[in-house]
């Protein structure tokens, strides 16, 4: 049985979601990021226990299909932002057609009823997400994070972070680096 789960975001939700499928003595778990997979299918109660447990733990178990195929959008565009192959030359529409096994505008048109975003707009958020963390956290240059990244440029990289942001990413690691540096009030 698959049970799809919402909020999940480190490894502390798999361990709660694992933890709460201990509870209710369910074996042969298989936990990721936003779903758990088990070999036996819960009865109504104990899926009753295991959302009340979860929701504790600020999780809650997704029942409705369409927010299945949105939370399996995001995850599958988390998993290419952050995959190592060579997806730089991949259509971002064919990649989520292949691993959803779905129709693309279908699903493109749920996401953005859903969401109030487009796929492609949610996807170049995400990634100008991980170029602020990269940039702010890991000290990396533009150019280190573009080729990471999969961007066609460092110019391509820029103009999204400037169109996502409103400033540029020199700009944006001055004012955060900045702003740290300056003491909170009492």
């Amino acid at each position: 049985m698959k049970l799809y789960i919402k909020n999940m975001v480190c490894i502390r939700c798999i361990m709660a979601v694992r933890a709460e499928l201990v509870k209710l003595r369910v074996n042969s778990i298989v936990v990721e990021l936003g779903k758990a997979e088990c070999k036996e299918n819960l009865t109504q109660s104990q899926l009753e226990i295991l959302n009340k447990g979860l929701l504790e733990c600020g999780l809650e178990l997704i029942e409705d299909k369409r927010l299945k195929i949105i939370k399996d959008v995001k995850s599958a565009i988390d998993e290419l932002i952050n995959s190592s192959e060579d997806n730089q030359k991949i259509n971002l529409s064919e990649y989520i057609s292949k691993k959803m096994n779905c129709n693309y505008p279908y699903v493109s048109k749920l996401f953005s009823k859903s969401e109030g975003i487009s796929i492609e707009k949610y996807y170049i958020q995400e990634r100008v997400e991980v170029v602020k963390e990269l940039h702010i956290n890991n000290g990396l240059t533009l150019t280190e994070i573009s080729y990471r990244l999969k961007y066609s440029s460092v110019s391509h990289l820029s103009n999204q972070f400037k169109v996502v942001t409103g400033v540029n990413a020199s700009h944006f690691k001055d004012i955060t680096t900045n702003s740290k540096l300056i003491p909170s009030k009492v």
